[in-house]
């Protein structure tokens, strides 16, 4: 059989050992067969030039129409309305880390745009409103056209051939989801872009394993503790790259952990600390970032953000809550509005029914509700409780503090506040909230409730707008609460008001929206600087809420889909439609990429199982040589795909096709070693039967390629190809469509592409 010539790369004797048993290590350096051949200059040549080919081919695909459609894409309503607020230094709140949005942002400070526009609408023009959009998508299509020769360098420094490393290009170079989502104003291109950067560096540093502490080793352990931090500053579920290299430093600790190894504990714990303060790196940008750098003052100006804290918001610039906050004091009108559900305490003359529909009988009280529109309604007069103020001798008209006791009184009814031990009409287990006239003071303890600023304490001021407030029922001890279940039509279909027994629960919390009659407009921004609060408050409190609203983010939306069905396709994202031309972009992936690389992954799990069977009846089915590579490089490659897809089952809220992405090209990095390991591998070592030997000699591998491997792998590219061009004309928006085309590039019946039908 005709034979090919591997390219191995220039390799050093570490390097010679990457994927040899772990075995008599201690006299690696005497036995000269364990030493690659170096390349041929003519080798590294042939391989520069596949490199620029590829990468040409890669720009091509990503770049090719960029400028079309002239209008807002999909969520790029949201990232580039965010590159604007950043050149415009006004503050917002979004659940992803910043490092991609400054990055779009320089890129549009770059070309001059002063962040004008604020991507309200999909479909709004970019042409008219003078955006320059096509520069803007050149920073994403740059980062996503450099996958492709990453992915192709991964796979020669992880050893294998370059015939193997084209077939990894080959797939990530014609996937048309990684097209669509790679050349719009997005993240994913950078999050994908330093995941990548992330396992090629590693794969670097992991060669110089055997010689910690030496000049390419700490450069590598730097560049992958960098790579990873700006993973985890795109998007949270950069997490997922640190869990997986995380894995793969705990297992070659391990390793390195065996006697065998020569290493002394003192070497171990210096390697050990060393690693991790690298790969602490990983969160140093998201730490200056997430803040939005106010080291650098980013984001200074107002309105501020309904997410955050009023303390955070006063910190800004301009913040309405530096001109409308006020302090509270005892006399004022004020209207109470409920933090979650943004309803005003409301109360008007209609009474409680005598029965419920369950047949429980209520106190017919003089209903209190939670009303979401302005009216006279929503007006209480805050009163002191005399006998319960902190000092006796407070002026009528003081401040009202954390602590103190209030008497809330409804103008238009001349009724007051309050709760009792009567079952609320919508939740037995709460209390119900009613009123009593105002001059009925035999029930006066129960219309007594203390102001609980959020984090506030005994000197902290009640203030309007800035302060978060619990008005906790003196005498029963429960929260005033609301939710968003409405009540009979008795109600007038008003939201629930009642007492909730937990009064710890942050849903409790309301504040003051306005002090009736006082005139805000009389303060001024120079009369009240902003607030400064500590970095570190900031900061933390900015996680926390990434992380919740994350998480919260449950909302059903027409195009989500469930995680069990990316691998094969069974639901695609329409990102943009135009009727006038019959054109649309829809995310879809390249079927045959995607499917083969999950039958990569299936064949990979077989391979595996009939392995580990055939160890345990005494055979060795696999060569010394194939089976350390098969579990060491494509092993990795799978457990890199099952870190970054696994979780998401774990996921409460709305998924989309392309959350698969970055678990995506990992499946391509598994198709391409077992691809290797079929047609190059399995041919230079045959599969065989041999007893097991415990301490099996050792082997190379062959650095010698089949010429079967060179056609299968064309007919494989060549076909992806192929498909590649039959989806193109929804991967870039070509206009035109008929039914017919349409009808044919619907491949599963489950795709809802557009035009489908006259």
């Amino acid at each position: 059989m005709a034979e090919i010539r591997q390219r191995v790369g220039k390799k050093s004797d570490t390097e010679a050992e990457e994927f040899l048993p772990q075995t008599n290590l201690e006299n690696k350096t005497k036995d000269e067969s364990l030493k690659y051949e170096p390349p041929q200059p003519e080798e590294d040549e042939y391989s520069n030039v596949i490199l620029i080919v590829i990468t040409g081919l890669s720009f091509i695909t990503r770049l090719w129409r960029i400028s079309n459609p002239s209008e807002v894409v999909f969520d790029e309503v949201h990232f580039g309305k965010f590159a604007s607020f950043y050149l415009k230094r006004t503050y917002f709140f979004d659940v992803h880390p910043p490092l991609a949005k400054l990055m779009l942002a320089a890129m549009g400070w770059f070309l001059g745009y002063d962040g004008h526009f604020e991507f309200d609408n999909i479909g709004d023009d970019y042409i008219k409103n003078n955006v320059p959009y096509v520069g803007l998508r050149l920073l994403p299509a740059t980062l996503g056209a450099l996958l492709v020769p990453l992915t192709y360098l991964i796979l020669i420094e992880s050893g294998y051939p370059v015939i193997t490393a084209c077939f990894a290009a080959g797939l990530v170079l014609f996937d048309n989801a990684l097209i669509t989502q790679t050349r719009l104003i997005l993240l994913d291109a950078m999050l994908l872009f330093f995941m990548m950067c992330t396992l090629y560096s590693y794969i670097k540093f992991y060669k110089f394993r055997l010689s910690p502490f030496s000049t390419d080793w700490w450069l590598w352990l730097t560049i992958t503790g960098v790579s990873l931090g700006s993973t985890m500053s795109v998007k949270l579920v950069g997490v997922f790259t640190v869990f997986t290299i995380g894995f793969a430093v705990m297992s070659d600790l391990w390793e390195l952990l065996d006697i065998r190894r020569g290493l002394t504990m003192v070497c171990m714990g210096q390697y050990h600390v060393t690693n991790k303060l690298s790969h602490d790196i990983n969160f140093e940008p998201n730490k200056i970032n997430s803040n939005n750098l106010e080291a650098t003052s980013l984001l200074v100006r107002g309105p501020g953000d309904a997410f955050m804290s009023p303390e955070f918001q006063l910190t800004l610039k301009g913040n309405s809550l530096n001109l409308e906050s006020h302090e509270i004091r005892f006399g004022d009108t004020i209207t109470l509005k409920h933090k979650d559900t943004s309803v005003f305490l409301h109360s008007h003359s209609e009474k409680y029914p005598l029965r419920y529909e369950d047949g429980r009988i209520s106190s017919q009280g003089q209903q209190v509700t939670g009303y979401p529109h302005k009216d006279s309604n929503n007006h209480w007069i805050v009163k002191p409780a005399i006998p319960f103020l902190n000092s006796a001798d407070r002026p009528s008209n003081d401040t009202i503090k954390h602590g103190d006791h209030i008497r809330l009184e409804h103008i238009n009814t001349r009724t007051y506040l309050l709760t009792h031990d009567v079952a609320s009409p919508l939740m037995p287990t709460n209390q119900e909230f009613t009123t009593i006239p105002a001059d009925n003071d035999s029930r006066y303890n129960e219309t007594v409730f203390e102001v609980l600023i959020e984090k506030g304490e005994s000197n902290t001021v009640w203030k309007s707008k800035a302060s978060y407030t619990r008005l906790l029922h003196f005498d029963t001890k429960v929260a005033l609460w609301t939710h968003k279940e409405a009540l009979p039509q008795w109600a007038f279909k008003q939201q629930e008001v009642n007492g909730n027994k937990n009064n710890v629960e942050k849903s409790n919390l309301w504040y003051v929206d306005e002090i009736v009659g006082k005139n805000v407009t009389e303060v001024g921004e120079s009369k009240k600087p902003p607030k400064e609060i500590p970095f570190i408050y900031k900061f933390f409190e900015l996680q926390r809420l990434m992380i919740a609203h994350n998480s919260g983010l449950t909302k059903s939306h027409p195009y989500a889909s469930s995680p069990i069905n990316w691998p094969f396709l069974v639901r695609g994202i329409s990102f943009w439609t135009k009727n006038d031309s019959r054109s649309q972009i829809y995310l879809i992936g390249n079927p045959l990429t995607w499917w083969l690389s999950i039958g990569a992954i299936s064949v990979f799990i077989g391979i595996i199982g009939a392995e580990i069977i055939s160890r345990r009846r005494g055979m060795a089915p696999l060569h010394p040589p194939v089976r350390n590579r098969f579990y060491n490089s494509a092993g990795f490659f799978v457990m890199a795909w099952l870190l970054h897809y696994g979780p998401f089952f774990l996921m409460g809220r709305s998924l989309f096709l392309h959350h698969y992405l970055p678990a995506l090209l990992c499946s391509y990095l598994v198709a391409a070693a077992m691809f290797n390991f079929m047609f190059v591998d399995s041919v230079n070592y045959p599969v065989s039967y041999p007893p097991l030997v415990k301490k099996p000699a050792r082997q190379v591998l062959h650095a010698l390629v089949p010429w079967t491997s060179y056609p299968v792998a064309g007919l494989l590219i060549g076909a992806t190809a192929v498909a590649f061009w039959f989806f193109a004309p929804i991967t870039y928006g070509t206009p035109g469509l008929s039914v017919e085309e349409v009808k044919s590039i619907t491949w599963l019946d489950t795709w809802d592409l557009h035009f489908a039908v006259k």
